[in-house]
């Protein structure tokens, strides 16, 4: 259900905005983004898991303020990450 450091490592390296970028929200939405999808599929088998429906529908809202707040500071830097991403916007 989560992300292997690997993989982290890589979409920080993706979607940083600097060399020692790890908490822009571009990053953490990235990040939350594949963790979201990871457990989604996580859910197409274990229908009935509701303690981990409850975590994903948290970082849904997590990604849903990071994405409120980074079209209110900078709406050019909002429309790539929802572009890069392909989140329905």
């Amino acid at each position: 259900m989560s992300i292997t450091i690997e993989r982290k490592a890589a979409l920080i390296k993706e979607h940083a905005r600097g060399d020692n970028d790890t908490g822009s929200a571009e990053v953490q939405i990235a990040v939350l983004s594949e963790r979201i999808a990871n457990l989604t599929e996580h859910f197409k088998t274990h229908k009935k898991d509701n303690h981990s429906r409850r975590g994903l529908l948290k970082m849904v809202s997590q990604r849903r303020r990071l994405l409120d707040y980074l079209a209110k500071i900078d709406h050019a830097r909002y429309t790539a990450i929802v572009k890069k991403l392909g989140l329905r916007r």
